[in-house]
């Protein structure tokens, strides 16, 4: 079933980089992220009905007995494509039970579900993985508190020397807590445009991605806070997984996504949108931790399967040379991003299109010249 998608002009988004991908004509306005899916947000439509809807009519053939018997009568997964020119929002996502929590309080306190103020915009949780199709780099997780002191220091501002300190003698995850609270804080503010500037006058190569931060988000209180998180760049073909509590930002680059079928993202900055910095708190988890990069295994026919530790979703890249089975029984968004392919008889996809494979598909294969990625539900060996 061929998809038609939606394309989210966020103000991150990059006005050329889906187009040249894709082919298409700019639209003069920012492209950020194409969906595909079943989201409510932004369903993507075949045959002109929204996905959700033709779920909903017929689970067991859309969705098969075992994922709408382990997830409920809704596609597990969101897939996307993004293409950032400027940095994304220093964000982190909840837990199931947060998001449950949340999503019933905001419903009875009547706040509408597309109000600005809104945190949560339904009851699940947020896991992600990012696959990398340009270099891609951004910010995910806390360094060490001793490596972090050691990167303040190098900047050489005087007021950060209490933080520094904190950083160096302090329980971690204490100590990651109280000096993120305390950046994101309004007493902060004369010490971060200091921070910033002495970023912007860095000549330190490990502070370059920072500085690029400051010239994007000038004056932003995310700023410095993200001089906690680790740089992570990817390659072409790397992934990088994101799981509750984790604090991230994506920087630069264009790269498929996928995640549960949720939309609930808490921000404390680097962002036009909503910040709840008391909500976003609660959440983060201040354990330092090493980015969780995702090896795919090849299969040696062209074929890289990614499986993060989330049962909503996996991926799996095809680089076309001959013919590859689709997974049955589960259902599958396939996606071509390079060439041309062939979803089952008679059914041809470019750059930038895609199709949604029904679990009772009858085994559809993928053929023709190019890369395609393949979304599926992870819960289940196939």
């Amino acid at each position: 079933m061929r998809l038609a998608t939606t394309i989210r002009p966020y103000d991150w988004g990059s006005v050329t980089a889906l187009p040249e991908l894709f082919g298409t004509e700019p639209t003069g306005e920012p492209q950020a992220e194409l969906w595909m899916g079943a989201h409510p947000g932004a369903p993507s439509t075949a045959g002109g009905v929204p996905l959700n809807e033709l779920i909903a009519r017929d689970p067991a053939a859309t969705l098969g007995e075992r994922c709408a018997e382990r997830f409920g009568p809704v596609l597990p997964y969101l897939f996307k494509v993004l293409a950032i020119e400027r940095p994304l929002s220093l964000q982190v996502h909840p837990t199931t039970a947060q998001a449950e929590a949340g999503f019933a309080d905001e419903n009875a306190r009547g706040i509408p579900l597309d109000d600005y103020a809104r945190t949560y915009k339904d009851a699940s949780h947020k896991p992600e993985m990012v696959c990398a199709l340009t270099p891609f780099h951004g910010l995910c997780g806390f360094r060490p508190p001793a490596a972090t002191a050691d990167l303040l220091d190098r900047l050489g501002v005087p007021g950060l020397r209490p933080w520094i300190e904190t950083l160096r003698t302090g329980e971690p995850g204490q100590a990651l807590r109280e000096v993120f609270a305390a950046m994101l804080g309004d007493a902060a503010r004369p010490l971060r445009a200091e921070t910033e500037a002495a970023l912007l006058e860095s000549p330190d190569p490990d502070l370059a991605a920072y500085a690029g931060i400051a010239r994007a988000c000038p004056g932003d209180p995310g700023i410095v806070a993200a001089l906690l998180l680790h740089h992570v760049t990817l390659s072409p073909g790397e992934a990088l997984y994101l799981g509750a509590g984790v604090p991230h930002a994506y920087l630069g680059g264009i790269g498929v996504e996928i995640m549960a079928n949720s939309d609930n993202v808490l921000r404390c900055g680097l962002t036009s949108k909503h910040v709840d910095v008391p909500e976003l708190m609660r959440v983060v988890d201040f354990t330092p931790s090493d980015p969780h990069r995702v090896e795919p295994a090849a299969d040696g026919s062209g074929a890289y399967d990614y499986r993060p530790p989330a049962p909503e979703f996996a991926l799996t890249r095809y680089d076309l040379a001959g013919a590859h089975a689709l997974p049955s029984g589960v259902p599958a968004i396939v996606l071509c991003v390079e060439g041309e392919a062939r979803v089952g008889e008679d059914l041809t996809l470019r750059p930038g299109q895609s199709a949604f494979v029904p679990a009772a598909a009858a085994s559809p294969g993928v053929s023709g010249k190019g890369v395609v990625y393949v979304a599926r539900p992870g819960a289940f060996t196939l």
